[in-house]
């Protein structure tokens, strides 16, 4: 299946002079969700991922698939005071501006295995907040995944210590 096909490009979304890559039309095509949640857990099927870690809102959505299907346990990433147990937090700029990441203390135990998932790779800023404030709790970070990376962004350059896997590479604006 093509999965691009599903994704919508929304002009001056957030701000003029951004293209917005849109999911929504993918999450709404139950054969696109199944098929685009299979390719991002197929890689990590024998990869012993005891936590899925994903961004809210988007990556919530193929976080918590991805996370049934490997038989892990799911852990929120949320925007501040969402959270109502003890958070640590990060902040990082975004490619239209800055936002903070928290995650509770308790998240998961020092050495666990977590796969981190998120809807799309720019510039790597929320997924680079996400992986400091995964280490910051001990965790081994298995890989990266995303459905849509934004190549020509370059936001991979940020995740470099990591395995980074995207369903959807778009090379140009």
């Amino acid at each position: 299946m093509d999965l691009e096909r599903h994704i919508r490009d929304v002009p001056d979304f957030p701000k003029k002079g951004i293209i917005f890559k849109d999911i929504t039309p993918l999450v709404g095509n139950p054969d696109a969700l199944r098929e685009a949640a299979d390719r991002l857990a197929e890689p990590f099927r024998t990869a012993n991922v005891q936590y899925v870690a994903a961004i809210e809102a988007r990556g919530f959505i193929f976080g918590a698939l991805v996370a049934e299907r490997l038989g892990a346990g799911f852990v929120p990433i949320r925007k501040p005071g969402k959270l109502p147990a003890k958070t640590i937090s990060h902040s990082y700029a975004l490619e239209y501006g800055e936002n903070t990441l928290e995650i509770h203390t308790d998240a998961i135990p020092r050495g666990a295995r977590v796969l981190v998932i998120d809807d799309v790779l720019a510039i790597g800023g929320t997924l680079g907040a996400s992986t400091h404030l995964l280490e910051q709790l001990g965790a081994d970070i298995v890989a990266v995944a995303v459905v849509v990376e934004l190549a020509f962004l370059s936001g991979r350059d940020k995740l470099e210590k990591y395995n980074v896997h995207s369903l959807i590479q778009v090379a140009a604006e």
